[in-house]
C-alpha cells in the first residue's frame, strides 16, 4: 500500500460480521472523498461475501457473511483496494435546490436560534440559504441526508429534549449540520423551516432525492408558494 493510503485508513471489527474502515475521526472533505472512492470501488468490483456497505462522515461499515469471510481476510482484500483509491475518479456533484418556507409554523425554532446568535430571523435565513452544503451520507431514517457544514455563525446545539414528532419536510440544524426530515419522526434538531418537496420517494429507484456527494442549496419561499408546490 502506498504511503498516502496506508496513513489514511484504519480497520476495526464492529461485530462478528462487520468491519469498520475509517479515515481519521474528523469531518473533513478529504475523509469524505476517500469514503466515496472506496464506496465506488466496492460497487464497481464487489467482494464476494459482503452483504452491505454503510458510509458515514469519515468511515464505512462493511457487513459480511461470517461463513465466507473473516475480519483479517476482508482487511487484506480491502488493503489492495486502498492501493488504488487515489486513482478512482469522483463524478461531478449534482446540484440540488430545495425550496424552504422559513419561520412561523414551519420553523418554530427560527426566532430562538436568531436570539441565541444575536441575529434577526432574516439574518439566520440569509446565512442558512447562502451556503452550499455537501451530502456526506444518508442515515437515521430512509432519505435523511446529513448536510454540512453550517456557516460557523449558525452552529447551534440540538434541543435538550427532542420533540416526539417532527413533521416531514422540516429543515433543521444541529451542531455543524443541517438536514431535512423526510418523514414524520421524533427528533432533536432545531427547526428553521419546511420544504414541500418529497425527500423520500418509495416509488422511485433511488428512493431519496439526495445522494452522497450531492451539493445542496436552500431557497427561501413564501407560504403561498409552499402551498402551491405542496398541492402538485
Amino acid at each position: 500500500m502506498d504511503a498516502s493510503a496506508a496513513g489514511s485508513a484504519q480497520f476495526k471489527p464492529s461485530s462478528d460480521q462487520s468491519l469498520l474502515v475509517y479515515f481519521g475521526h474528523e469531518i473533513t472533505l478529504q475523509a469524505h472523498e476517500r469514503v466515496r472512492r472506496l464506496l465506488l470501488l466496492l460497487e464497481a468490483e464487489p467482494i464476494a461475501g459482503i452483504r452491505n456497505v454503510h458510509p458515514a462522515y469519515c468511515s464505512l461499515l462493511i457487513k459480511f457473511e461470517a461463513i465466507r469471510l473473516r475480519h483479517s481476510e476482508l482487511e487484506a482484500i480491502l488493503k489492495k483496494y486502498l492501493d488504488r483509491l487515489e486513482k478512482v475518479s469522483l463524478p461531478e456533484p449534482r446540484q440540488r435546490e430545495i425550496p424552504v418556507c422559513y419561520g412561523g409554523e414551519y420553523g418554530p425554532d427560527l426566532t430562538e436560534v436568531a436570539a441565541m446568535h444575536g441575529m434577526t430571523p432574516a439574518q439566520v435565513i440569509e446565512l442558512h440559504s447562502s451556503a452550499s452544503y455537501l451530502v456526506y451520507f444518508l442515515g437515521f431514517v430512509p432519505g435523511f441526508a446529513y448536510l454540512g457544514e453550517l456557516p460557523e455563525a449558525l452552529v447551534t446545539p440540538r434541543l435538550a429534549t427532542p420533540r416526539r414528532t417532527v413533521p416531514a419536510g422540516s429543515v433543521g440544524i444541529a451542531g455543524t449540520q443541517t438536514g431535512v426530515y423526510p418523514v414524520a419522526t421524533p427528533g432533536g434538531w432545531r427547526l428553521l423551516g419546511r420544504t414541500p418537496i418529497l425527500m423520500f420517494r418509495a416509488d422511485e429507484c433511488g428512493l431519496s432525492l439526495l445522494s452522497i456527494g450531492d451539493r445542496v442549496r436552500f431557497v427561501p419561499i413564501s407560504s403561498e408558494r409552499f402551498a402551491a408546490l405542496e398541492s402538485k
